[in-house]
């Protein structure tokens, strides 16, 4: 099996730790998770627990201006961030000394789908597919004659948009991915229950019936309970195509399964270093590294994503539905990868053992080795668990 190898000049944002960078460490002495601070310089990146001001990451975000919070905190120093990144992957661990985790805790964890065109269409060809990979080129190339293969311009729910779908309805090629593509409503979704999520250098799972996948990078938001976007961080959206494809009412089983949502490394908050303008124009790539040799190298532009950042937090989060300890939204793809990899039309799909890489420069990189849900290490400290160490801890 391939192992994965993690060090601070692949992991930090290309400005290393200029940012307020926030995570969450496994801390074996205290059998329980703290909230950390990233700190220092190219020559000595430090870990601080600031879990004394913090709890948990909620109560982080839950600040009226976490970055500054996080700024203001002192912490115990728990050691250089490269040698915690050296024990995070799985088969190189020491299970006495720290490591790191999803850098979330209490938030819902959810998506938004079909947020770019491109993701669009490739929706479109699952729906019509029902989840046969060796159908998808033909429905592909109908698809694109119909409708393009540039919709990036197209705002959803405006008068051109409710015209294309006039058209599309007559022409009897109407999906439920072009309503929320196009659509006045996006499409929203819980990804993984609070507390599920794994970081970066887990192991990231898919479902065993699955033989048609894909990885999803993306940036997540990550939203307050007042609706305020505060910060981001990366994300890998692990996606089964073909159950997807075979029914959206399956949407649950594709997308939540054990160790199938990937956050990290970290979470950078807002502040003179970083923006929310900076973001809608970052650009995030994938490399997925396999077994056999095998490269995939894409990336996904935001500039082109078609709901602004703030209508799709909006849309999650408001009078109309309520989040107390706020939450994260991946905020989808542009990319889907279509190039074959092994078989003819068979298109890409996952092997157990592919390396996955997403990065941007402002969010630094997630990395995650592909397996079978099945053989991830299974979800076993939840909500509950949280909350009885700290309580032993102190700390509540």
């Amino acid at each position: 099996m391939t192992r994965i190898s993690l060090d601070p000049a692949t992991t930090l944002p290309q400005d290393g730790a200029a940012g307020a960078l926030a995570g969450r460490v496994w801390r074996p002495d205290a059998s329980g998770p703290s909230v950390v601070a990233i700190r220092g310089s190219a020559g000595g990146v430090r870990v601080l627990d600031v879990s004394r001001h913090f709890a948990t990451m909620r109560d982080l975000c839950e600040c009226p201006d976490p970055a500054k919070a996080l700024a203001e905190a002192d912490g115990e120093d728990i050691g250089s961030l490269a040698d915690i990144l050296s024990n995070t992957p799985p088969d190189s661990r020491d299970e006495g000394k720290p490591w790191l985790l999803s850098p979330v805790d209490l938030q819902a964890v959810k998506a938004a789908g079909v947020t770019f065109a491109i993701s669009m269409l490739e929706r479109v060809i699952e729906e019509r597919a029902r989840g046969d990979y060796t159908a998808a080129a033909a429905i592909r190339q109908e698809i694109t004659a119909l409708v393009g293969d540039d919709l990036s311009k197209l705002k959803p729910g405006s008068p051109e948009a409710m015209k294309l779908k006039e058209v599309l309805i007559s022409q009897g090629a109407w999906s439920q991915y072009l309503e929320v593509g196009i659509g006045p409503d996006a499409e929203i979704f819980t990804k993984a229950p609070a507390m599920a999520s794994v970081g970066t250098g887990a192991d990231a799972g898919i479902h065993p019936v699955s033989t048609w996948n894909n990885p999803e990078p993306e940036v997540v938001l990550v939203v307050a309970s007042t609706g305020t976007i505060v910060g981001a961080t990366l994300g890998n959206d692990v996606n089964l195509r073909d159950v997807e494809g075979r029914s959206a009412l399956l949407l649950g089983k594709a997308k939540d399964n054990n160790a199938s949502a990937t956050l990290g490394p970290f979470l950078r908050f807002f502040d003179a270093t970083f923006t929310l303008d900076a973001l809608r124009r970052a650009e995030l790539t994938l490399t997925v590294q396999g077994p056999e040799g095998y490269v995939l190298k894409g990336s996904s532009s935001l500039s082109k994503i078609s709901r602004d950042f703030t209508d799709l937090a909006s849309q999650m989060l408001g009078r109309h539905h309520q989040y107390p300890d706020g939450a994260v939204l991946y905020t989808g793809t542009l990319f889907a990868p279509i190039d074959d990899r092994d078989a003819p039309g068979k298109g890409f799909t996952h092997k157990v053992g592919d390396i996955v890489t997403i990065a941007a420069p402002a969010l630094g990189s997630l990395v995650n080795r592909i397996r079978l849900s099945t053989e991830c290490p299974p979800w076993t400290f939840g909500t509950s668990h949280l909350m009885r160490n700290l309580a032993r801890r102190g700390l509540i």
